[in-house]
């Protein structure tokens, strides 16, 4: 059920100024998408100050061991394993990925369980998971079938043990996952005293410090449309992160019908209303990734009530007839800085 969610691509500019410190880059696979990391060193070079080829190795170990503990396409991962468990047996799982659940279950409780990390069950039965898209839409009775073992009330953890009232209950980090994974290298770059970088994971973005010539990282949100590729504006976001969540480009149609992957964990069936985009930003990238889907399964209304209550600082973006609207939180117009509106033509 890895990758269910497909997040918004959140795409970031590169200055055209010279420098004399390098824009150094390293980039690759990972968790079904791709990775890049930008970054310079913040003073000259010396004998403690580690080689590229050192922060490349680094950053390849990190990502193994998050995969090897929270893919769940590898069979034998930690999270794999806590899937293939019996229904009351104590799980014991890492720190890492206890962590990891710990936050998804605080994004549940704050989003009146809009982040819901056992609904991947739902996900497939509506064919949005491995399997194709089944040629006959799922009844109430399999909706129901499948629900009896839906839900964070599903399992408990206390430390790091983890135990299952069903042993049907299926745990996926996805919507989270690649978030903590760009946590993890930003630490993995500070640890070594680089303060000015960019590390991005499938649309999921930290930012820190400045470009070189002193230039500030820019990001464009993309415009949520099915059409086209194309930024809806470009912000700066200082030092923190950013996701987005979008519903406009993993779907189906039937009837007339548009069905989104973006399941409702409350109705067991894709979310019906149009709200098209969300995009978050936080101090952690994991949880921007997590909110960011939380807020667009909530809708516009109750996603925007509850951005606010939090103190989140998101960006909403409607389809209103022809049109996309947005709508910012008081936080994010506090936090973040517009350098191209999305009527500036871009």
């Amino acid at each position: 059920m890895k990758n269910v969610i497909i997040f918004v691509f959140v795409l970031f500019l590169q200055a055209c100024g010279q420098s004399n410190t390098p824009l150094e880059t390293i980039n690759g696979r990972t968790m079904g998408t791709t990775y890049t990391l930008k970054f310079t060193y913040n003073q000259q070079a010396s004998e403690s100050t580690p080689t590229r080829a050192q922060i490349e190795e680094a950053i390849q170990d990190e990502l193994v061991q998050i995969n090897a503990l929270m893919s769940t396409y590898i069979e034998d991962s930690e999270l794999s394993l806590l899937n293939k468990a019996p229904a009351n047996t104590p799980f014991e799982v890492s720190d890492q990925t206890a962590f990891v659940i710990n936050e998804a279950l605080r994004i549940n409780t704050l989003s009146e369980g809009m982040l819901d990390i056992t609904v991947g069950p739902l996900v497939n039965l509506w064919g949005f998971g491995p399997q194709s898209r089944p040629e006959i839409l799922p009844s109430k009775e399999d909706l129901a079938l499948i629900s009896r073992y839906v839900g964070v009330d599903k399992f408990s953890i206390k430390g790091n043990v983890v135990k299952k009232a069903h042993s049907k209950v299926y745990i996926d980090l996805s919507t989270i996952a690649k978030g903590y994974a760009v946590d993890r290298l930003a630490l993995i770059l500070e640890k070594r005293g680089i303060k000015n970088y960019l590390v991005e994971i499938g649309g999921e973005m930290r930012l820190s410090g400045t470009k070189p010539n002193n230039q500030q990282w820019l990001v464009a949100i993309e415009k949520p449309s099915t059409t086209e590729r194309s930024a809806q504006s470009v912000i700066s976001i200082g030092n923190n992160a950013i996701a987005s969540s979008g519903d406009y480009r993993n779907y189906f149609e039937e009837e007339g019908v548009r069905y989104s992957h973006l399941i409702d964990p409350s109705t067991g069936a894709p979310i019906q209303h149009n709200l098209v985009s969300v995009s978050v930003v936080a101090k952690s990238s994991m949880t921007a990734d997590g909110l960011a889907t939380a807020l667009i399964v909530l809708g516009k209304d109750r996603g925007f009530l509850i951005a606010e209550k939090n103190n989140i600082a998101a960006l909403f973006i409607t389809k209103e007839g022809e049109d996309f609207v947005e709508y910012p939180t008081s936080a994010y117009n506090a936090q973040v800085n517009v350098i191209k509106p999305s009527n500036s033509g871009l």
